[in-house]
């Protein structure tokens, strides 16, 4: 050949393109596997219960006016009578809601999909119920309005286990449903008249006691004048979201504690419920985000129609390290990766002429492969090991077989030893870059610089021109290690 170190550059730089193509693959492996996770905790859902939002309690009142009216002349002059039908809602002034938690994880085959069952007691008080007092716009209108509710509305009703009501220090039966034309899930307790007190200016007062069940989040909708809600969980990685984070937090490996407070002058949650806003879905919202981004996206997407989303102070239940996440990442780093061996092969192929035996481009292309196999490798062990195994184990396995191959490869024990040694450098940086999510920008630029400064230095010496000469110079290439 004219040109054989060109060939071969040209050669390697092919296989280094189908090796892209196979990354490209295992990507889409990756993106399959996350995606059964998104049906396993949708499919949870449909079994158990969702993501819950707790919006009330409310008091509700349906009420109509009539009155007499005149329609036609002469002959056709007939009387009729008109209607006008109206709701009347009171937000509390006061909420104050004690919640604790426990998890309660379920499975669908390898993936674990985070639940949790819930104790709530929601105290809620009006300083008077005058806004229950229904107003006639005519004067010979006649009212008439069917017993006063008190609701407590749900994302999903299907979680609620147990349920208690008390008004005035009165327990009263709980039924199903909201009355409420928006907030339909739920329950509702009937009021008798009159309302509640003959002295509709004295306080109101009402305590629901509620075991809940759901997953992956739970939400509250500050629906008062001022709404304080204490919880405190099992879970050691929560993720705050919604509009308003804690005002005080305790995280731990046993749990955590969280306490919101928020008052009406800083969110619109009191009229936005009384304007009927709509609760953000977050089922529709691109895979692969977390909580808080499919919040963002959700509250974004509503806010553009015609109601805005009603705010809410929320929580999420995650797992830190998620394996499809990392596994995701790593893969994008597989090129570089890739990369970054061939240089590592070159520069010892370059620095030890003489020394070390020649490394065929096919040789290339298996050294390539088995860096891919590791991102595959990676992948399915930690849908059954702890992230951390899984790395340790593929890492492992993939510096023991390249160590070992490059040792015969280049015909010295000594080279195969400092390229396992290397490898296992770069597979450690690339588990740092992972875990350190908010660095991972820094550390890999500097590794980079780091490792293009060390190429620099060691080739500072290097003829290129007569390396070219020497190589194109060879008469006879069968000689090539293999």
């Amino acid at each position: 050949m004219k040109f054989p170190l060109l060939g071969k550059v040209v050669a390697v730089g092919a296989f280094a393109l189908g090796l892209t193509m196979v990354l490209a693959r295992i990507g889409f492996l990756v993106d399959e596997r996350a995606e059964r996770q998104q049906e396993a905790e949708r499919s949870v859902q449909q079994s158990q219960a969702g993501a819950q939002t707790v919006l009330g309690p409310l008091l509700q009142r349906q009420c109509a006016e009539e009155w007499d009216s005149t329609v036609g002349e002469g002959k056709d002059k007939k009387k009729v009578v008109e209607k006008r039908e109206f709701l009347l809602q009171a937000t509390p002034d006061n909420l104050r809601i004690t919640s604790a938690l426990n998890s309660e994880p379920r499975y669908r085959g390898l993936f674990k999909v985070n639940g949790y069952v819930g104790r709530f007691a929601l105290d809620a008080d009006w300083a008077n119920a005058q806004a229950m007092r229904p107003v006639a716009e005519r004067a010979d209108g006649r009212l008439k309005c069917q017993p006063a509710v008190l609701l407590l509305a749900l994302g999903d009703v299907r979680g609620v286990r147990q349920a208690k009501a008390v008004v005035q220090g009165t327990e009263f039966a709980v039924q199903p449903g909201t009355q409420h034309a928006e907030y339909k899930q739920g329950f509702h307790v009937t009021l008798p008249a009159p309302w509640p007190l003959a002295d509709d200016k004295a306080a109101v007062t009402a305590r629901i006691e509620l075991e809940l069940v759901g997953t992956a989040r739970l939400a509250v909708v500050p629906a008062a004048n001022a709404t304080t809600w204490k919880l405190s969980s099992d879970w050691p990685h929560p993720s705050f979201g919604g509009r308003f984070l804690p005002t005080d937090r305790s995280i731990s490996d046993a749990g955590f504690e969280a306490q919101w407070k928020v008052s009406s002058l800083a969110s619109a949650a009191p009229k936005q419920v009384l304007d009927d806003a709509a609760i953000c879905d977050l089922s529709n919202t691109p895979r692969g985000f977390d909580d808080d981004q499919r919040y963002a996206v959700a509250a974004a997407a509503e806010a553009s129609g015609a109601k805005g989303c009603v705010d809410t102070l929320a929580v999420a239940f995650i797992d830190p390290v998620n394996p499809y996440m990392l596994s995701d990442r790593a893969t994008k780093y597989g090129l570089l990766f890739i990369a970054l061996t061939f240089v590592a092969v070159g520069l010892v192929e370059v620095l030890g002429k003489g020394r070390v035996r020649r490394v065929h481009p096919v040789q290339y292309a298996l050294v390539g492969l088995a860096l891919t196999l590791f991102f595959l490798l990676l992948l399915s062990l930690s849908e059954h090991f702890a992230f951390w195994v899984a790395y340790a184990a593929a890492s492992t396995a993939c510096v023991t077989l390249l160590g070992s191959y490059t040792a015969h490869m280049l015909g010295q024990r000594k080279a195969g030893v400092l390229f396992g040694a290397a490898m296992a450098l770069l597979y450690g940086l690339m588990y740092v870059l992972l875990q350190r999510e908010q660095t991972a920008l820094v550390i890999g630029s500097v590794g980079l610089f780091t490792a293009v400064a060390a190429v620099m230095w060691l080739t500072r010496r290097v003829d290129w021109y007569r390396l070219f000469e020497d190589a194109r110079g060879t008469p006879d290439d069968s000689k090539l290690a293999g």
